[in-house]
């Protein structure tokens, strides 16, 4: 479905080159200030503009529907939508016929019987992010006190930030794309957020980060590493005030234990790119090559720090919300 939560409780809709692109919190307390450019520097970041990001451009100019009276919250559902303005419809029809390799269009055509949007991917688009940013704003303004910070830790297989410039733009002339990935912190949690099985912090926090499109896996504290390492080497002695070290990346038991909350996430290369690629043709049935026209990102894991931060809010407003 597209909704998350149970005591904040976010839903998504619209299609990239709909109308709008929207969210509806329910949940938000009433009384909490809030106006148009508390959204403004979250919004800033994810918008395109680095080098590798695509060149459409929107306002992103956020619309308070329900939720907000006199600039403050009103206890009824938030609903805040986006105009999409910047549309370009017709580079997207040849996609009914020749799905694009490493995109949704095949899957969503036949689960949807082929009513789905296919423009811009529709709702499977990255344009859906930007509501996710939106509610994550919402959710880090609850969460007073709780600090959050993300950052593109490695671009391309590189984590030397002085060598990307030249990846991107050797990605840029073959027409291709590149992933990367992206590191999250949170600190001044309290201890014992989560639950011991099922909705541990991990298994959430996992839970709604996989829905960010182009997710293809995460880690918690040394993550995969720690399958490589010994026992001593991983485990995390306790100081009077907690671990001395954060191997488990701020959680034991499912249960954050005082230390920073840190994961990573690891992006896919941006599925539409210049270069051609083979896929089938399902009306004359047979293969062919496809050029992909359209504005898109090189590496679209340039825009994704805040993205991931967003969705770590609306989890941790989910656990804490009483």
């Amino acid at each position: 479905m597209n909704s998350f939560g149970h005591n904040f409780r976010v839903t998504v809709f619209g299609e990239s080159h709909g109308p709008v692109v929207g969210v509806v919190m329910d949940g938000v307390p009433a009384g909490m200030e809030l106006c148009e450019e508390d959204f403004a520097e979250d919004i800033a970041r994810r918008a395109p503009g680095e080098a590798g990001t695509t060149a459409r451009k929107e306002a992103d100019k956020p619309r308070f529907l329900s939720g907000v009276f006199e600039g403050h919250t009103t206890g009824a559902p938030l609903t805040i939508v986006f105009e999409n303005a910047n549309t370009r419809p017709e580079d997207y029809a040849q996609f009914a016929a020749t799905p694009r390799p490493g995109h949704a269009d095949f899957v969503a055509a036949v689960r949807f019987d082929g009513a789905n949007d296919p423009r811009g991917g529709g709702h499977f688009a990255g344009r859906l992010t930007l509501p996710v940013v939106a509610a994550g704003v919402v959710a880090k303004k609850l969460l007073d006190g709780i600090e959050f910070s993300s950052q593109l830790v490695a671009l391309g297989g590189s984590e030397d930030p002085d060598k990307w410039a030249g990846l991107i733009a050797e990605a840029a002339k073959e027409g291709d794309s590149l992933g990367g990935v992206v590191e999250c912190r949170v600190t001044n949690l309290p201890i014992g957020v989560g639950e011991p099985f099922w909705d541990s912090v991990e298994s959430m926090i996992s839970h709604a980060v996989f829905a960010i499109p182009g997710v293809r896996g995460i880690e918690f504290g040394d993550g995969f590493k720690a399958a490589a390492m010994k026992g001593s080497e991983h485990n995390d002695p306790f100081g009077p005030e907690g671990p001395v070290k954060n191997g488990a990346g701020g959680v034991n038991g499912g249960l954050t234990n005082g230390a920073p909350l840190v994961f990573r996430v690891a992006f896919k290369p941006t599925s539409s790119i210049a270069r051609a690629q083979r896929t089938w043709n399902y009306e004359t049935e047979s293969e062919e090559t496809l050029e992909i026209r359209g504005r898109h990102d090189v590496c679209f894991a340039r825009r994704c720090p805040v993205i991931v931060e967003a969705v770590a809010a609306i989890v941790l407003e989910d656990l804490l919300a009483l």
